[in-house]
């Protein structure tokens, strides 16, 4: 079922996508060669606290800890660990806020120190299939709407869409309908409406898109072992169009 949310509802959900935006942007800031996920972790859950939230993640069906970080070949939901980062890794940091009874979620994949060619690009383009996905969101359009804009480019760019995890609704719960996949038909699928709130998430990889479980036996990595990158906003479909909530 989906949960239309009212203004006030919308507005309480801004104010936690505020709060997890100004703690995701310290924690990218933070995000050099040296420091292991761990302290990343910590330093998010310390953030998230001190703004009046709850992390969101944490307890989730087991999630341990506030903070998904996923290194280099792990697409979502990574275990934070002693792993230091170093010079050419990349890092996708997923976080989650608790506010006032309603949750929004937030991912960036971050470049540690200089990095390849290769995956700078793949952040480039990763980030930019998120942009579209967000300018394509409005009253009326179907789930397959942006699901098909945001695969035709990554496809067009070379890269992989990964096909067993896609975005969804958010609200009271952390996961809730629709479903909005980062592929598909255009018409078909959900047809959006005003109050819905949705997290729009590409997840591009440099190989093949196929995944398989991720060594800490929870997170997901790419099957081949090659690099993958996970970009995410909370957007509300408004009566003006789409409206990104997980920003400062």
């Amino acid at each position: 079922m989906i949960h239309l949310k009212t203004s006030e509802e919308v507005q309480i959900m801004a104010e936690g996508g505020k709060i997890l935006a100004t703690a995701l942007k310290e924690i990218e800031k933070m995000a050099k060669p040296g420091i292991t996920t761990l302290e990343l972790d910590r330093a998010a859950e310390a953030l998230i606290l001190k703004h009046g939230a709850k992390p969101a993640f944490k307890g989730y069906e087991g999630f341990p800890y506030s903070l998904c970080a996923s290194v280099n070949d792990v697409i979502v939901h990574g275990f934070p660990s002693n792993y230091r980062l170093k010079e050419g890794d990349i890092v996708g940091l997923d976080l989650g806020v608790l506010y006032k009874g309603y949750n929004t979620d937030m991912a960036v994949t971050v470049a540690i120190g200089e990095v390849s060619f290769e995956a700078r690009r793949l952040l480039t383009v990763a980030k930019k299939a998120l942009r579209l996905g967000i300018k394509k969101a409005r009253a009326g359009i179907t789930t397959g709407d942006i699901g098909n804009t945001i695969q035709r480019y990554i496809e067009d760019q070379g890269y992989g869409v990964v096909r067993d995890l896609c975005g969804h609704g958010i609200g009271k719960e952390v996961h809730e309908e629709p479903q909005v996949p980062n592929y598909g038909d255009r018409h078909k699928g959900t047809v959006l409406k005003e109050g819905m709130v949705i997290c729009i998430e590409p997840m591009v990889t440099v190989g093949s898109h196929m995944l398989k479980r991720a060594k800490d036996g929870y997170g997901f990595a790419t099957k081949d072992g090659l690099l993958a990158a996970h970009f995410e906003h909370t957007v509300a479909i408004t009566k003006d169009g789409c409206k990104v909530l997980t920003e400062i």
